[in-house]
């Protein structure tokens, strides 16, 4: 895996025109995962099922991985209950795999919820996304379902995560607001 200086996370919605070649890519990717198997319009009308401001501080959270001017990749969190923030839309660009690029959204949106005072993240991800599912189980989430059945018996996978051990490393970091910095520095 190879650090690249000139990634730089950006906190932004998922309005900013930036965006949208990260949310074509993950619709055409849910699209040719599963088709119309959980709604009958496809992975628009699922991305579209909240609106961006479930997405904005102070309760959510909307972030872009840019790599020289281009975004590879993103995620972001919104209000699951007091404690708990739920992630949603981890993506990277296809072509940019196996780089760590999931990797280093799931950290920074990890330290952001923890900035905004969450203490638990809560996720889930389909049956048909086994690269997500090892993702999040090196990452030390808990699997909330049974990993040795079926996944398609679930068809949503649920996660879990404590990360109040973050709070103080969020609060010395940064006053509780997020920034445009380089990807590959220390937290």
């Amino acid at each position: 895996m190879t650090s690249d200086m000139s990634e730089t996370f950006l906190y932004t919605s998922p309005l900013d025109p930036r965006a949208k070649p990260l949310i074509d890519e993950l619709i055409h990717e849910y699209d040719s995962r599963y088709g119309t198997y959980f709604n009958a319009e496809g992975a628009a009308a699922e991305l579209n099922r909240y609106p961006a401001e479930a997405f904005a501080p102070p309760q959510g959270n909307f972030l872009l991985l840019i790599r020289n001017g281009e975004t590879i990749g993103g995620g972001a969190f919104k209000h699951y209950d007091e404690r708990t923030a739920e992630f949603k839309r981890i993506w990277t660009r296809s072509d940019l795999r196996r780089q760590g690029l999931a990797r280093k959204v799931l950290v920074e949106l990890e330290i952001q919820a923890a900035r905004q005072g969450y203490g638990r993240i809560y996720l889930t991800t389909g049956f048909r996304q086994p690269e997500a599912v090892g993702l999040y189980l090196k990452d030390g989430y808990t699997a909330l379902f049974d990993t040795s059945a079926d996944p398609e018996i679930y068809k949503s996978l649920p996660f879990e995560k404590d990360i109040s051990h973050l709070a103080g490393l969020a609060l010395e970091d940064v006053a509780a607001e997020p920034r445009l910095r380089v990807a590959g520095a220390n937290h």
